[in-house]
């Protein structure tokens, strides 16, 4: 169970974002896998383990409660800065809920209703909450399984920006499953919080580029 839903074929959305990483490439400040890894450490360490593992761990514990999912989504809307961000983690939550509909996944259909209806925003890690309990996964599992969906992202970016091959790509990944044990093994922070203005700032550049391959 875990293995597909953690597998990047799975339909998430996910593959559409490089969170900063192709503007990065194009102003020369990550140019070959030494920078790559850096760029994934400092999402992993300080994005996602500090504000995408917060609101997952708690829309574990309040699955079902649709004012409360609501509530946390809004809290998500408001500590992210860049547009292009708020809007990414809303496209792919409703990606990832779509395709939890599909499989009928219990607990989706009624959060999947607030947010089309607009009652709820849908934030990415909001509803990897709902759909993986769901699923019968624990708060444990599911923050594991999200850690290693954005490190697969970031890697498949960095492959189709040519900046590592698939080989290299996969040594990341391996590598990176130690640090993931890591951060999940950590108390989850008391509050949401991100520190990785390099890639913010990309993000926000990104929205007034011009020809791009990804939408963030």
């Amino acid at each position: 169970m875990i293995l597909q839903h953690g597998d990047s074929a799975f339909p998430s959305g996910g593959f559409a974002f490089s969170w900063g990483l192709e503007t990065l490439k194009a102003d020369g400040v990550v140019t070959d896998a030494a920078g790559v890894r850096t760029f994934l450490d400092v999402q992993l360490a300080r994005r996602w383990a500090s504000s995408d593992r917060y609101f997952l761990h708690r829309g574990c514990a309040a699955a079902g409660d649709i004012p409360a999912l609501a509530a946390l989504d809004d809290e998500a809307e408001s500590i992210t800065l860049a547009n292009e961000m708020r809007q990414g983690a809303r496209r792919a939550g409703r990606t990832l809920l779509r395709a939890h509909l599909e499989l009928e996944t219990p607990g989706v259909a009624a959060y999947h209703a607030a947010v089309r209806d607009g009652r709820a925003l849908g934030h990415l890690p909001v509803a990897q909450a709902v759909a993986w309990t769901g699923t019968g996964m624990t708060p444990q599992e599911a923050e594991t399984v999200s850690a290693y969906a954005l490190a697969t992202g970031i890697a498949q970016a960095a492959v189709r920006l040519s900046l590592v091959g698939p080989m290299e790509a996969q040594r990341f990944l391996t590598r990176v499953r130690g640090d993931i044990a890591v951060l999940v093994a950590e108390p989850v922070p008391d509050r949401p919080h991100a520190f990785a203005p390099a890639a913010e700032i990309a993000v926000m550049r990104h929205e007034e580029g011009g020809p791009r391959l990804f939408a963030n």
